[in-house]
């Protein structure tokens, strides 16, 4: 269960948003495990193929500020507070900013822990966001999510009881971490599988409300 919460990509930070200058959209990733700081390969390409979907649209992007360590509990729950601060910190200065919160592996765990109200998942912390942030997040895209392979649990789409109707939670089929799979390198694959452009046009329906 303790390597379900799992790996990803490299990196590199971006900028948050200002009150003096609010982005249209504001994406805020959390890393997978052991990667480097930053928002790692597969929400480097997400943001990329969302970028181009949101034509004329000033889009932001934050890398939740976390060790993505082995240290499952503590890391991801370290990641859930970071993740949390910052929504609620982009709401209050940049309202009219739309969000859109994204994890690989790991990282989807911590997305999981800030969406989840304060149900308990064994040793982690959650850090649920207030109800009233559910006006500012637009859309949530995760890969990988560990709590898929969970019987007791399930993709976000069903364990949110605020945001799965506006989640994509994809599996690439085989993946370890995700599934009862045991196709390791299928944990790799979301950029090439097509799953990130999936992901990256739901998102992009939601925030121009073409999505339901």
């Amino acid at each position: 269960m303790v390597t379900a919460w799992a790996l990803s990509f490299a990196t590199v930070r971006a900028p948050v948003a200002e009150a003096a200058s609010c982005p249209d959209v504001e994406v805020v990733f959390a890393r997978g495990t052991a990667d480097k700081p930053g928002i790692g390969f597969t929400g480097r390409q997400f943001v990329t193929a969302l970028k181009k979907r949101l034509p004329g649209k000033t889009v932001s992007v934050y890398a939740v500020n976390y060790p993505a360590s082995w240290n499952f509990p503590k890391s991801t729950s370290q990641g859930a507070v970071d993740a949390n601060k910052h929504v609620q910190y982009v709401a209050a200065i940049c309202p009219k900013t739309k969000i859109v919160l994204g994890g690989m592996s790991q990282g989807a765990g911590v997305i999981d822990l800030i969406t989840i109200g304060n149900r308990v998942i064994w040793f982690f912390k959650p850090a649920p966001l207030p109800d009233t942030m559910v006006n500012h997040v637009a859309a949530i895209a995760v890969f990988g999510n560990p709590s898929r392979d969970v019987s007791t649990l399930g993709p976000l789409t069903k364990i949110s009881p605020l945001y799965g109707s506006r989640t994509i939670d994809l599996c690439a089929p085989g993946d370890p971490y995700c599934s009862s799979g045991n196709n390791f390198f299928a944990h790799f694959a979301y950029p090439w599988n097509g799953m990130v452009n999936e992901a990256a046009t739901y998102v992009a329906g939601r925030v121009l409300g073409t999505q339901s």
